[in-house]
């Protein structure tokens, strides 16, 4: 499974020129799921997601405060091409993704997980053609990765 988070102070899904989901001060999740995840990995991810100190503390510290701390806002979008292949050729392979059946059912798993921290968590439309607009903070961009074979 792999993720990658964007600090924003706001960030919004259009589909089909309608916005379907919308935050302000939290994170943008870009989410892909792989052939070999499992809810192993994405119960680690969750937990990696909620408590990243990501957020400015009081004393100016930019990396003091996770998601759950300040009660931010969560925008997660399915992204299958975090698992594009580039290394031969000039068009990327997409064999480590999973199947669309099973990365959707993990994928609203990963969201159902999320939403039991209490947060605002708002959401894309799997497999639509998304337009997202993200208005990265500081710019803060972290990329997370979690394999069921490499696993601890």
């Amino acid at each position: 499974m792999r993720a990658v988070l964007q600090r924003v102070t706001a960030s919004q899904v259009t589909v089909n020129g309608e916005v379907i989901g919308k935050i302000g001060c939290g994170l943008n999740l870009l989410v892909g799921i792989s052939d070999t995840d499992t809810e192993a990995e994405l119960d680690w991810m969750v937990k990696k997601c909620l408590d990243l100190r990501l957020f400015p503390g009081e004393e100016g510290n930019r990396f003091d405060r996770s998601i759950l701390e300040i009660q931010g806002e969560i925008l997660v979008i399915s992204q299958f091409t975090l698992y594009g292949d580039c290394r031969k050729g000039r068009r990327p392979s997409f064999d480590r993704a999973a199947a669309p059946p099973s990365a959707e059912k993990y994928y609203e798993m990963f969201v159902a997980k999320l939403r039991q921290s209490g947060l605002k968590i708002e959401t894309g439309k799997f497999g639509a053609m998304m337009q997202v607009s993200i208005e990265n903070d500081g710019p803060v961009t972290i990329l997370l990765e979690r394999e069921a074979a490499i696993a601890d």
